[in-house]
């Protein structure tokens, strides 16, 4: 498997890369965001350890690039500042985990190993049939993170995926944003539970007809949210 390295402090991408490669897997390092996005654009690679704090664009906007150009390849964000508030906008932005420096190499790894299986989530929803839920004539689909709609697939990162996940196992509950916060982004700390919101506003431009309306994903006034298929 190829893994992208992308991190401007060499003694660290030297390590990783010298872990990664006694593991098995193929690394390359380069050390901005911008030649990062290059080499992504020509080259498939199977994960990307991304570094926030780099020299030009940083982590988070190299993220948000990606996956406004449908590039859904998992991401594995490193980040010295380990804030709650720091961690959400990393997922905002794209990122499928974080990882705040220092890291013990074995978490790093198994990280890393569970992004490259990420997949295997989807088996531990309880609710799900055959890898397949339809919400408003849209099928989601769990193996595969997307979603398919009369204009196409819509892929989503795993971050939006769990917590789409997460309200069709809740189905018929309203769930707190600090519940989400604590059971899908695994935050136990105080932490602005609006970043909530933008999470559901764009699970509603998918899901719903009207966003501004909704009929399935709706608000639950003074404490959350609540999915209702019916």
């Amino acid at each position: 498997m190829r893994i992208l390295i992308v991190e401007d402090e060499e003694h660290i991408a030297d390590g990783i890369k010298f872990n990664l490669e006694a593991e098995g897997f193929e690394a390359l390092v380069v050390d901005t965001g911008e030649v990062a996005l290059e080499e992504i654009g020509s080259t498939k690679f199977d994960a990307v350890i991304l570094d926030v704090m780099l020299p030009g664009i940083d982590g988070f906007e190299v993220a948000k690039q990606l996956r406004a150009d449908q590039n859904f390849v998992p991401v594995l964000m490193l980040t010295a500042r380990s804030r709650p508030e720091d961690v959400l906008k990393g997922f905002e932005a794209g990122a499928d985990d974080y990882l705040p420096k220092p890291f013990e190499l074995e978490i790093f790894l198994a990280r890393l190993n569970g992004l490259l299986r990420r997949n295997e989530w989807a088996r531990s929803v309880p609710k799900a049939k055959d890898g397949r839920e339809t919400i408003n004539g849209r099928i989601f689909d769990l193996a595969n993170l997307q979603l398919h709609t009369s204009d196409g697939v819509q892929n989503l990162t795993l971050m939006e995926a769990k917590l789409l996940a997460y309200l069709i196992e809740h189905e018929g509950q309203a769930v707190s944003r600090k519940t989400i916060l604590e059971d899908v982004w695994g935050l136990q700390e105080d932490t602005d539970t609006r970043a909530i919101d933008n999470f559901i506003v764009r699970l509603r431009k998918i899901l719903e007809d009207e966003p501004n309306d909704p009929k399935f994903l709706k608000t639950v006034r003074g404490i959350g949210y609540r999915l209702d298929r019916k």
